[in-house]
């Protein structure tokens, strides 16, 4: 998850308060310590959560407190991941979603539908322009093709097809 504001900043950090009071209950439960195994399972699974927000709030604290003399890196370790990217160009360079809306020269509620949708509903060329005006640039990208991958997708687009033609089938015979 990524903090986009300050109010999911805030909130994060209320249940960060709640889960490190939760481990610390966890850590003096006797009778839970009586199992050690589930006590592990409880302590981890909490402590776990506490590492995650802290991580969500220390990368929303450096992408508003970064240098704006500078350039920022930002690490995107998929394509799929390139929205989470724009989001948090946008933080850094302390944009608005109506300041990015007006830069963009489109509606405000399409920057927060692109967003919320993780950009899944804006087109290649709306993508480009989001990330020209955010002066995103790629630095030494290399990507990778799986060609076992490409044959699984194959595999699963046959089985979807064969699927559909029975329902087809099906279908016109009732």
């Amino acid at each position: 998850m990524i903090i986009r504001n300050e109010q999911q900043y805030n909130t994060t950090k209320e249940w960060l308060q709640k889960f490190e009071r939760s481990v610390t209950e966890i850590d003096n439960n006797e009778s839970l310590k009586s199992d050690p195994v589930r006590w592990q399972l409880y302590h981890d699974a909490y402590q776990s959560q506490v590492e995650e927000f802290k991580q969500e709030m220390a990368e929303y604290e450096r992408l508003i407190n970064c240098d704006k003399s500078r350039s920022i890196q930002i690490k995107v370790e998929s394509f799929h991941k390139l929205s989470d990217a724009l989001v948090k160009a946008r933080i850094a360079a302390s944009l608005s979603h109506q300041q990015l809306a007006d830069l963009l020269g489109i509606e405000v509620n399409r920057v927060q539908e692109y967003e919320d949708s993780d950009y899944q509903c804006a087109s290649f060329v709306e993508i480009l322009e989001v990330i020209t005006v955010l002066g995103v640039e790629f630095e030494n990208a290399t990507v990778r093709v799986d060609f076992e991958e490409i044959e699984r997708m194959k595999k699963v687009i046959e089985k979807w097809d064969k699927r559909e033609k029975e329902r087809q089938i099906a279908k016109s015979k009732k």
